[in-house]
């Protein structure tokens, strides 16, 4: 898609979707099934959690709402397809599954950084 857009004469806006509509819920459906993960749901609402071997690992947090959050978001596509000839080559599943693969080899790369000591930059520490 992107190799598409730059080859346009002059620079527009498209919108890169599936057209179809996922919750995140959703999206840690399909990353903790790929990563084997039998996660469970709890509660409904804000009081919602996913619940993995006996521990919450995902709880919803207010302030990452955003400050004027919408009902329901899905993208069209279809001025990319008229324009372009463009249309989604994989699915939703397969897309989340890349994400999980890709962070999976990262981390494991950095991993094998830090048993051979060198310093491994990480947001999260």
């Amino acid at each position: 898609m992107q190799w598409l857009m730059l080859q346009q004469d002059e620079p527009e806006d498209f919108t890169i979707s599936t057209g179809v509509q996922y919750s995140v819920r959703d999206f840690v459906q399909i990353a903790a099934k790929e990563l084997g993960m039998d996660i469970h749901w709890q509660g409904t609402g804000l009081d919602e959690k996913a619940v993995w071997q006996g521990k919450t690992i995902i709880s919803i947090d207010p302030r990452y709402f955003r400050p004027t959050e919408v009902e329901t978001l899905l993208g069209d596509s279809s001025y990319a397809k008229e324009k372009l000839g463009w249309e989604p080559s994989i699915t939703f599943e397969e897309l989340v599954k890349e994400m999980v693969q890709a962070d999976l080899k990262k981390s494991e790369r950095d991993q094998l950084c830090k048993t051979q000591g060198y310093s491994v930059y990480n947001y999260h520490e």
